[in-house]
């Protein structure tokens, strides 16, 4: 085990979030329910990251060449057990190189987010366009982008042989 592993365990032991903050009683109109739903529905930035909530920083975490396979697992399940503390998940292929794993979960603490009381958020890093998807062979989508693009290349090749010759 890396000298640093138990010194990192404790910090994001440390990073859980041990109270959920009661909701204040707001007598707010409709109106402004409605505004709030529409700034969340058209994905207004959040104004701080992760790593502000949590008191984690991504500079802290050894990068995964230092790193055993066996640590990173061990980083890997703690984190996202502190994850799920705030209410937050993540969105990563089933067979995923556990190196790209701790990367992606590490990467976490930089991206802004919302925290909520009730509920979970996931970070979702697949666009849905497996082409450009940082997932790369891993994305999610890939599967049924190329069964798309089969059928797509099967409807265009029969197209082409109904043609007439003329």
């Amino acid at each position: 085990m890396h000298p640093y592993i138990p010194f990192l365990l404790s910090d994001i032991k440390a990073a859980y979030r041990t109270e959920i903050p009661a909701e204040p009683q707001q007598n707010i109109s409709f109106e402004e329910e409605m505004e709030d739903i529409e700034k969340w529905l058209e994905g207004e930035e959040p104004v701080d990251n992760f790593g502000y909530y949590c008191g984690l920083e991504a500079v802290n975490f050894p990068p995964p060449g230092q790193l055993t396979k066996k640590d990173m697992k061990l980083v890997c399940i703690a984190f996202k057990e502190m994850m799920y503390s705030w209410n937050l998940g993540i969105e990563l292929p089933k067979k995923f190189p556990v190196n790209l794993e701790y990367s992606f979960l590490v990467n976490t603490l930089n991206e802004k987010t919302e925290i909520i009381n009730n509920g979970i958020m996931s970070f979702d890093f697949c666009t849905g366009y497996a082409p450009d998807c940082v997932f790369k062979e891993y994305c999610m989508c890939l599967k049924e982008w190329d069964i798309i693009n089969d059928e797509e290349k099967n409807q265009s090749s029969s197209d082409d042989s109904n043609r007439l010759p003329f």
